[in-house]
């Protein structure tokens, strides 16, 4: 089946590993152009020649951190001078802060919205004028399940990834004049550099704990009904699915990948 993303430009923040690099690899392989940009050059250089010897796609990556609006402007502008157009944005950088309120300084807010939310306006700002000259595109925002319900101890992830569904929202009404798409994913537990890093920092205090055990830990704790994590491929292809041509009739909806887990819809 033809997904129309053959020689489509796709951008993707946070493209070293996770669902960022799994998304990369089904879009090249998909036949779509891809640029990649993360914090750690080496990762990223790693990330994208992995890419290309998986699918022999094109793939171009920019080391850049988001939270930096410099940066991006250094990404797509790359990005664009290198491919000539861009189709399709995937702001996927990001990290989970989750804190007792009063627990939290001003600083670690300040970067919690620069990293998740200022990120996100910014690329999508930078990206408009490129997809409307091509006659429209497609915008994806992760966030995640605690912006739809947040709980106890949960800022400022809850508050910036609730700000990211209220974005994604808004811009999806104001670019359909444009044929520009914007949608969102709220992510649940899904393998990714994020969980390997905490379970590197679990196991300074427990060093027998498994990277399965660490899982199964977590998805019993959080009652996700289909008693599993899921797989980065399974985000992607959801996150594939928006950006191609099955989904040209979808926008501004926030669709749970979390096994069930969220309460809301």
């Amino acid at each position: 089946m033809d997904m129309g993303l053959k020689g489509k430009v796709a951008l993707i923040t946070g493209g070293s590993d996770g669902i960022g690099l799994a998304t990369a690899r089904l879009l090249a392989a998909e036949g779509a152009r891809v640029a990649i940009c993360a914090r750690r050059e080496g990762p990223l250089r790693q990330a994208a020649e992995e890419v290309r010897r998986a699918t022999g796609g094109d793939v171009l990556a920019v080391p850049a951190d988001v939270s930096r609006a410099e940066d991006i402007a250094r990404f797509i502008g790359q990005a664009a001078q290198t491919y000539g157009r861009i189709d399709i944005l995937l702001n996927n950088a990001g990290s989970s802060s989750a804190h007792p309120f009063e627990q939290v300084p001003d600083e670690e807010w300040r970067h919690d919205f620069d990293l998740k939310l200022m990120a996100a306006v910014r690329c999508s700002r930078a990206v408009l004028p490129y997809m409307r000259r091509v006659g429209g595109g497609r915008i994806v925002n992760v966030t995640a399940g605690a912006g739809k319900t947040p709980g106890a101890a949960s800022v400022p992830t809850s508050v910036t990834r609730a700000a990211g569904l209220a974005l994604t929202k808004a811009l999806s009404k104001e670019m359909a004049k444009y044929n520009i798409l914007v949608n969102s994913v709220v992510i649940g537990i899904v393998r990714s550099g994020q969980w390997v890093r905490r379970h590197a920092e679990l196991r300074k205090s427990n060093p027998s704990l498994t990277m399965e055990q660490f899982y199964a830990d977590a998805v019993k704790a959080r009652g996700v009904p289909l008693c599993r994590e899921g797989t980065e491929d399974e985000a992607a292809s959801v996150v594939v699915f928006l950006a191609s041509n099955m989904a040209s009739y979808v926008s501004g909806v926030a669709i749970n990948i979390d096994g069930g887990q969220c309460a809301v819809l």
